[in-house]
């Protein structure tokens, strides 16, 4: 199954809203959260947590007839967005979680890296060869080139393109840190590499 992600950052409050308006802006998409998945789901809860620098992440658990919890994150700015087009956000959001069941006993968030070297082993061990199997099964037989790579703007970034085209914007570059935040919320950041390249594919009238 494939979700459609964004790579848009929630890094902070929507304008100048008062203290008041934003509680109830965040108790609205928590509420839809929880409405839109029980409408696939019986066992359904949720949480908001503040994730730096990208500000309120929402937080669902969901239980399956076993009992065994799942757990999936979503930013602010993203869930506003979909409640918003009316492109079956209750659908779109209970697609994550059926990918998540497929691993059997439960899955709750991962344990962020405590430290340097423990964040440096899930990155070299999980993100990376996560995301380039992903690229490559996406686009196979075309070539793919994808690794590791730093950007004067945001620092170390994963980055992905496509060595065929030689024209204006071939590559799609993404932080670590993103990504990294994308496998603590128990999603697919290869999802963001992907539709990073798909775009650029639009731009040059590939697809």
């Amino acid at each position: 199954m494939n979700n459609e992600t964004t790579n848009e950052e929630a890094n902070g409050k929507e304008g100048a809203i008062s203290e008041e308006q934003w509680a109830e802006l965040l108790k609205a998409v928590h509420h839809n959260g929880l409405v839109s998945l029980k409408m696939h789901f019986n066992d359904v809860e949720g949480q908001v947590l503040n994730f730096e620098p990208y500000g309120p992440v929402f937080v669902f658990h969901v239980k399956d007839e076993e009992d065994h919890v799942y757990s999936c994150g979503f930013f602010l700015r993203e869930l506003i967005a979909r409640f918003q087009s009316g492109n079956d956000p209750a659908l779109w959001m209970a697609s994550f979680f059926v990918d998540l069941m497929e691993t059997k006993g439960g899955k709750a968030l991962p344990q962020p890296a405590a430290t340097e070297d423990e964040a440096k082993a899930i990155i070299d061990k999980i993100l990376v060869p996560q995301c380039i199997k992903a690229v490559n099964e996406e686009f196979a037989p075309e070539q793919v080139h994808a690794g590791l790579a730093w950007n004067e703007q945001h620092g170390p970034v994963f980055e992905a393109g496509f060595p065929t085209i030689i024209d204006g914007n071939n590559v799609c570059a993404i932080p670590l840190h993103l990504l990294l935040t994308y496998l603590q919320l128990n999603r697919d950041p290869g999802e963001l590499m992907i539709q990073g390249l798909y775009d650029i594919r639009n731009e040059h009238g590939m697809e």
